[in-house]
């Protein structure tokens, strides 16, 4: 006992090894009826015993155990918990090396520095907020998108789960996430149920416990009184939802329906103790952004949800017809719009700043113009005060992007109708009006980072100038001395930005140069033209500049001596290609910009906006959007803005005698006419306002063509990605669509001349050119690469004709070698593959590779005999040997006598093979795992003991007990060699034993 109790104490009773913390106790008292005091953090011996004896209770009495999932068994750990964890670490860490120095250093020679290093503490807080998996950029598309991000809540990360991990119950909704947790916005992908978001009532106590209010009821009244409940109380009390009561806070009957311990009864209302504050308590921010909820399929309402966040602020946004109440709090509470702190009078106001005449002083508030958010937005901030307003604390002053007079303004309203139109609507696909595009309704401004740095070079240092050559003097115009473009510039695809030249390497002059050199004297350095140029696809004006430079002491890499950033402002109208959603899920690609004249018209003859696909709606069931169309249509004719807050919108009779008031049609529905013929449709087409959004997919900046362009060095390739000026990947998938659907010379032309034939596609260019159409085509490239990594695997491929085996040098050569014609794959009738003897390696070899090194750190050429050697494998500049000595077409073919690089095309690089000499001989993986342990009667675990050095083998068991072949391992050998003596049997490790013993066979 005295034992048990001494580890005991040395487990749970040490701080320093255990400790519960004050969630733990408070844990720990909640559960076990303790009344222990919460600065107690270890655990004592009476816990032991309440524990077991809770254990013994439930498993009598049989009680229902709460589930993992249940909330009042998770807790939020919030960014001060985390990085104190971080500090710990470090600081943990300080104190272990501030002890070892202490003991390891001279007492009278310590100073407080040479024992202080704080480098590990700033180490571990740099990691925290650069590497820890919940430290993300954060999403500034749109102030709800920020707002957002910053209540999200993950069960990922240090002490969470892992996506491999989590299991169905994980993700799924739970009952105590009512009114804590949103159950509808969570992400569509492999986080879904992982990544959520924190109700829109819902708060963080001191433990780390989510709470909700609720307002309390006292024998069927409805007090003002609001409290705060976690998961853990909720259970032991009935409570009931906000529509249970009418205006005045009495109950609608004398029944009500309640939650209890995740149960839904229906209960006295005397029986009732809480009621919820609201109906949208449940609801994240972004969710209780929808009017009509209740209307839709959850899946709707989570991509409604999500799709508002990615909404891109508009040049000009326009507040919602159809609004829920909440815009007002999210622009209060975001950072995008500007409040005034105090009561006062407005005495000045420009675009940059607002002036306010308050009792005690005057405040000066400054705004943000043009500022690029992470995701390439614009921020940008507008006064909507006058000199003169007086304004309340609280008050909008300025709004921000995506806010219209203080309100959330994602997007516009838009007049949309539901019919099919031609079918350009088809699939989700959208019809819109060119006077979204003249008019900039959808218009929205995005800001490009571009940037440029002077570094310091091998061949000297480059230069940031506005004397660039071979550079028309028009394209240096708007280059002011230092070589930067000026502010408020218009530039375009190919302008230059900021002009740079760098040093290019000083090459052995001829003699013909030095003589030239002598008559007309030194000739400036040669200096290349490295020049920051506008992408394409870029057109926008110059709005800010920043130049950083080591002369100012700016932080900035070693070898970098100046850096210029430059932030290019960018309208982008809504065109072709490009996403637009509603609030409920309701997303599209606009498929067709259409002339206004030509859209469908109303009998007034104003024309639609937009038409939808009336089959987009029923299947979703996403009716809300019906729903916000007929009550955005009445909102537009009587000028007014109405609020269908989430679970309190009217009701269809209520919608169709609105409709009636403003003297619309009941049934919401009218005729259309066309604007092309004039003629009315037929059927009525349902008509009206929705608020629509255009999301931050633009196809303007994904937009991507290409004819030629740059190869893949290796695989002679197009390059993939816009940034690279790549192609469409025609993949695997692709190939076998087109096998079956029988388009023989499409897919001859995709995997040839536009992928990896280099001949045929000069050719085929030249053809195009002459305007002729004759198609050759040759062995792709990528052919040659698989040949050569076969012979580097030691693999020998040959090809046969008639029994005749041709050479792999004349494939596609464009000369004639050894006197034998030239051959294709067309040309071959089988193809044989073996292993190829050392011999046959050394042939394929132009060399032997002596030293493991690449690149001379110095000259920064490739090392003599390294694995890049010039020698071997060629030059690395065409026509050029490594000294310099010979430079040109005119020295083709000559082999340098000091370096020993041939002058020749750099392009053998691609297909040089050099060959190592090794110490002893290797096993060839396929013969390892297949021929030779067939051969030695070995199973492949007791052969691949012998390769790797592990176990031996016996070749000779001489007069001894062991069999021949027998593997031993070490310890066993020792053994046997100890008990028989030296010399009385013979053993050995490695491949040459192998070796040694095929060649014994017959």
């Amino acid at each position: 006992f005295r034992s048990a109790k001494e580890v005991f104490d040395k487990s749970f009773k040490n701080p320093h090894h255990y400790n519960l913390g004050k969630t733990g106790r408070f844990q720990l008292n909640k559960e076990l009826g303790l009344h222990t005091d919460w600065q107690v953090e270890i655990l004592r011996l009476n816990d032991i015993v309440e524990i077991i004896r809770y254990l013994l209770k439930s498993k009598r009495e049989k009680r229902e155990v709460k589930g993992l999932e249940h909330l009042s068994c998770k807790r939020v750990r919030r960014i001060g918990e985390l990085l104190s964890e971080q500090l710990h670490i470090g600081l943990t860490y300080l104190a272990r090396t501030i002890q070892e120095g202490m003991n390891m250093q001279n007492p009278d020679s310590i100073t407080l520095g040479s024992l202080i290093n704080a480098r590990a503490v700033r180490t571990a807080v740099n990691d925290f907020f650069s590497r820890a998996e919940l430290s993300q950029y954060l999403d500034q598309t749109n102030p709800l998108a920020e707002l957002t991000h910053k209540r999200r809540l993950s069960a990922l990360g240090p002490g969470g789960l892992r996506r491999i991990q989590a299991k169905e119950e994980t993700r799924d909704v739970h009952y105590t996430h009512y009114g804590r947790i949103c159950p509808i916005e969570t992400p569509e992908g492999e986080n879904i149920g992982l990544i959520t978001s924190l109700a829109t009532y819902a708060r963080i106590n001191k433990f780390g416990f989510l709470e909700t209010p609720y307002r309390k009821v006292v024998t069927g009244k409805v007090r003002q009184e609001v409290v705060y409940l976690d998961a853990r109380k909720e259970d032991e009390f009935y409570i009931t939802g906000a529509d249970s009561i009418d205006k005045e806070g009495k109950f609608l009957s004398s029944e009500a329906i309640a939650r209890y311990r995740g149960e839904i009864v229906s209960v006295p209302r005397e029986k009732i103790n809480y009621i919820d504050v609201s109906p949208q308590q449940m609801l994240s921010v972004s969710t209780s952004l929808i009017p009509f909820l209740e209307n839709n399929d959850a899946n709707r309402a989570l991509m409604g949800s999500n799709m508002q966040r990615q909404a891109v602020p508009l040049e000009n946004p326009e507040q919602p017809f159809i609004q829920t109440g909440m815009e007002g709090k999210v622009a209060a509470d975001s950072v995008s719009g500007i409040r005034a702190k105090r009561e006062g009078q407005v005495i000045l106001v420009d675009a940059n700043h607002i002036r306010i005449k308050t009792t005690s002083s005057i405040e000066e508030y400054k705004l943000s113009k043009f500022k690029r958010s992470n995701q390439k937005t614009c921020l940008n901030q507008r006064p909507i005060v006058s000199q003169g307003d007086r304004v309340k604390k609280g008050d909008f002053i300025a709004d921000g992007a995506a806010i219209c007079q203080g309100k959330l303004s994602l997007g516009r309203n838009i007049l949309v109708a539901f019919m099919p139109w031609e079918g350009y609507n088809f699939e989700d696909a959208i019809l819109i009006s060119e006077k979204l595009v003249k008019e900039d309704i959808f218009t929205s401004i995005h800001i490009e980072e571009f940037q440029v740095e002077a570094k310091e070079l091998s061949s000297g240092v480059e230069k940031i100038t506005a004397q660039v050559p071979d550079v028309d003097k028009s394209s240096l115009q708007n280059l002011d001395r230092e070589g930067v473009i000026k502010i408020g510039t218009e530039v375009e695809s190919g302008d230059i930005l900021v002009g740079k030249v760098a040093p290019q390497a000083e090459i052995k002059p001829t003699a013909k140069e030095r003589l030239l050199a002598d008559i007309f004297g030194e000739k400036a350095g040669k200096v290349k033209n490295n020049s920051l140029t506008v992408p394409h696809g870029i057109k926008g004006k110059v709005i800010m500049i920043r130049v950083l430079s080591q002369e100012n002491k700016d932080d900035l890499p070693a070898d970098v001596k100046k850096k210029v950033k430059l932030y290019v402002a960018i309208r982008r109208k809504i065109g072709v290609g490009d996403k637009i959603c509603g609030r409920h899920g309701n997303k599209g690609i606009v498929a067709k910009v259409l002339p206004e004249e030509d859209m469908p018209y109303l009998s007034d003859g104003t024309p639609v906006q937009v038409v939808l696909n009336p089959l987009g709606v029923p299947s979703r069931m996403n009716i809300g959007q019906i729903l916000e169309m007929h009550l955005g249509w009445v909102a537009k004719i009587l000028n007014t803005r109405m609020i269908c807050p989430a679970f309190e919108g009217p009701k269809a009779n209520q919608i169709r005698a609105l409709l009636k008031e403003a003297h619309l049609p009941e049934s919401g529905k009218t005729v259309l006419y066309d604007g092309r013929t004039g003629r009315a449709f037929d059927g009525k087409v349902a008509v009206g306002y929705m608020y629509m959004m255009r999301l931050i997919q633009i196809a303007s900046e994904k937009i991507q063509a290409r004819s030629t362009g740059p190869y893949s060095l290796i695989t002679q390739q197009p390059l993939g990605g816009k940034s690279r000026q790549g192609g469409q990947r025609f993949g695997e998938m692709e190939v076998w669509a087109l096998e079956g659907y029988g388009a023989a010379y499409t897919l001859q032309e995709m995997l040839t001349i536009k992928s990896d034939n280099p001949q045929g596609r000069s050719k085929m260019r030249q053809q195009i050119i002459k305007g002729e159409n004759l198609f050759d085509t040759q062995t792709p490239e990528s052919f040659k690469v698989l040949v050569k990594e076969l012979q580097s695997l030691g693999l020998n491929l040959a090809f046969w004709k008639n029994e005749e085996k041709l050479p792999i040098k004349n494939m596609q050569e464009k000369e004639a070698i050894e006197g034998k014609p030239l051959w294709g794959m067309n040309n071959i009738d089988r193809i044989s593959i073996r292993l190829a003897s050392p011999e046959q390696m050394r042939e394929w070899s132009y060399g032997e590779v002596r030293k493991p090194d690449t690149i001379n750190y110095r000259t920064l050429k490739p090392e003599k005999g390294g694995l890049f050697c010039e020698e071997i494998f060629g030059p690395s500049r065409d026509c050029q040997c490594s000294c310099g000595k010979y430079t040109g077409m005119e020295h083709k073919g000559v082999r340098c006598e000091n370096c020993g690089v041939g002058v020749i095309s750099s392009k053998v690089r691609r297909e040089r093979m050099g060959h190592i000499e090794l110490a002893s001989p290797v096993a060839h993986i396929w013969y390892a795992r297949s021929y030779l342990p067939l051969l030695l009667g070995l199973k492949k675990k007791e052969l691949e003991r012998v390769i790797c050095f592990t176990g031996y083998l016996v070749v000779n068991p001489g007069q001894t007990p062991l069999r021949k072949l027998q593997i031993l391992d070490e310890k066993k050998y020792q053994q046997y060699k100890d008990l028989y003596g030296e010399g009385s049997f013979e053993a050995s490790t490695g491949t040459e034993v192998i070796l040694s013993i095929l060649k014994g066979m017959k």
